[in-house]
């Protein structure tokens, strides 16, 4: 989505590449420490690189029955343990609208 992509375009090029690899290697393996389920269908790339703890939110698409695609949806830079909440209630909002534009189309 848009945001994802404004967002990998504000890092720096090392973390912008490295997110990326983390992206691709998630393709290839089920590593928690890349690509982790965070709430219901809520999912974050995770990378961090020169002290600064990039996440990538996304979710997945299975509805055409033949592909997965997983979608991300925007990024941020965590500062605490935790997840925001309200980065995940916005992930959950721009997953929503994916959805609704997808099924008006």
């Amino acid at each position: 989505m848009e945001e994802a992509k404004e967002f990998l375009e504000g890092l720096d090029a090392k973390s912008a590449a490295k997110l990326l690899y983390i992206i691709d290697a998630a393709e290839q393996t089920n590593d928690p420490k890349l690509f982790k389920k965070l709430n219901g269908e809520i999912w974050e790339f995770r990378s961090k690189y020169l002290g600064k703890q990039n996440r990538l939110l996304a979710f997945w698409d299975k509805t055409d029955g033949k592909e997965t695609l997983v979608i991300a949806t925007h990024g941020f830079i965590k500062k605490s343990k935790k997840t925001p909440s309200k980065e995940i209630d916005k992930a959950k909002a721009l997953r929503q609208s994916y959805f609704s534009n997808k099924s008006n189309k």
